[in-house]
């Protein structure tokens, strides 16, 4: 018997911008114009089919017009749709395009645009640069830093997927103005989740100015867009592979992920965050880290940004606490749980664990007792 062993140790340095501002789609060119993606000359614009016609086939014929190759692939919109077989789909219609590795891939979308776009350029030739172009706000707030993409399957959200960081992204704050209000909404609540976590005074900031960042104020969009950005970033960097630190983005995620699987979808992303946020104040409170005078806050911030707080008559509460066992935190069939410790912090359990195991009845408590 013989030994070979192969060393493969290396520095990546995965470092990238994320600029914010606004009418992006030219700097964007300009950009690419002047070496973004180094020699790389062919294009695969990923959208949806909500954003196709607003934003981006004038981003694809931009491009086509200052030289570079490429064409746009479209997939129906909605988190229905954020799927291994849509993934599938997309890129055989690469592949028969005649796409290659020396392509890259530019999203222009959301938040399910860019994770199945960064999960797709992750996996095409294996592995393919990309660039993440944001035209909504949960987007902004969620999946511009982080390098998380993913997909869904039947039993639960973003369990199949990769870390992989993109080459730059663009944060339009431009694109709010055409999105429903319903769409500001689902956004707020990873910003209100943000402060929570992170920031008192970015969550009295919310209080103060929620009118004007649901109205689009622009000062007010790009200072939650900007500062969104630094709170995520402070946690990514000092755990990139969510080892430990980086389960506090996890806030209010166990329930929320689990009521938006239940619903069928038909809640947004963040408005599931939303009531994930007000049941994990509510199991806060129970564990004493909260006081229900900081727990009122969080929810009363979370309706004025127009987001629900109460779990939707049609989904059973059991079935619910049945399904938080596929969230990603179970560890040997036990839940666990990020809580908040007042506003603006979160509970570190032991030195680097911020994700505590609770049990199944406590949580049952919980879940029961919420409108």
């Amino acid at each position: 018997m013989s030994i070979f062993r192969v060393e493969l140790k290396k520095v990546v340095d995965d470092s990238y911008e994320i600029e914010v501002g606004r009418s992006l789609a030219e700097k964007l060119a300009d950009d690419l114009a002047h070496g973004l993606m180094d020699s790389r000359s062919r294009f695969a614009l990923i959208t949806d089919s909500r954003v196709e016609k607003l934003y981006a086939e004038p981003i694809c014929r931009r491009l086509l017009d200052l030289g570079l190759k490429g064409q746009l692939f479209s997939f129906p919109a909605g988190e229905k749709s954020k799927t291994r077989s849509t993934k599938a789909e997309l890129e055989d219609r690469m592949l028969e395009a005649g796409y290659h590795r020396d392509c890259f891939v530019l999203a222009v979308g959301g938040g399910v645009v860019s994770d199945l776009a960064g999960f797709l350029a992750g996996t095409f030739g294996r592995g393919v640069p990309f660039i993440n172009y944001a035209t909504t706000l949960l987007a902004a707030a969620d999946a511009s830093v982080g390098g998380k993409t993913a997909v869904d399957t039947p039993l639960a959200t973003n369990l199949i997927g990769l870390f992989y960081q993109p080459r730059k992204v663009y944060i339009d704050i431009d694109c709010w103005n055409t999105l429903p209000p319903r769409e500001i909404s689902s956004g707020l609540a990873e910003t209100v989740k943000h402060a929570c976590l992170a920031d008192s005074t970015f969550f009295e900031y919310l209080e103060r100015h929620m009118a004007e960042i649901r109205a689009v104020s622009p000062d007010a969009c790009e200072y939650i867009a900007r500062r969104n950005c630094e709170i995520k970033y402070g946690v990514v960097m000092r755990d990139e592979r969510e080892t430990g630190l980086r389960e506090v983005l996890n806030l209010g995620h166990t329930v929320g992920r689990a009521v938006e699987v239940l619903s069928g979808y038909r809640l947004l992303h963040g408005e599931a965050v939303s009531i994930g946020l007000a049941a994990q104040t509510a199991l806060s409170v129970r564990m004493g880290y909260i006081t229900p005078a900081d727990a009122a806050r969080v929810t009363s911030l979370l309706e004025q940004a127009g987001l629900p707080v109460r779990i939707p008559e049609y989904i059973d509460r059991n079935m619910l606490v049945k399904k938080l066992y596929t969230d990603k935190k179970v560890r040997n069939g036990r839940l666990r749980f990020v809580l908040q410790r007042g506003i603006g912090n979160v509970v570190e359990f032991s030195p680097g664990v911020f994700a505590a195991e609770i049990g199944e009845s406590t949580v049952r408590d919980i879940l029961l007792a919420m409108p």
